[in-house]
């Protein structure tokens, strides 16, 4: 996985599985926005890398842009391991937080 983009790494390491910290398992079951776990998985497999984290303490990690039911826009944060893909936290962004596009944080 050494010499792979974080996005090939987050893919790869979610074909072996895909575990989900207890942080992100209680922000996916706030009563307001449930998110689900096929949510989770398409945006890993088809979202896209928004922001980068190679020198995380918890080791490379990433922010991925994916969409939900109802068109919604998703934020994962995972970390690619050896044998898993670590779900750190998945949420709905902020509009006021983020751009339009949900790809840029806001000053």
């Amino acid at each position: 996985m050494a010499g792979d983009s974080i996005l090939e790494q987050v893919k790869k390491a979610a074909r072996r599985r895909v575990l989900y910290l207890p942080h992100a398992v209680r922000q996916m079951s706030h009563p307001d926005r449930m998110i689900t776990p096929a949510e989770v998985e398409q945006s890993v497999n088809a979202g896209e890398v928004i922001e980068d984290y190679p020198q995380d303490p918890r080791g490379p990690s990433c922010l991925l842009l994916g969409v939900g039911e109802g068109n919604r826009a998703l934020h994962v944060v995972c970390s690619p391991k050896e044998d898993y893909l670590a779900i750190i936290t998945a949420y709905i962004p902020d509009p006021d937080q983020w751009s339009a596009d949900f790809r840029r944080r806001r000053a």
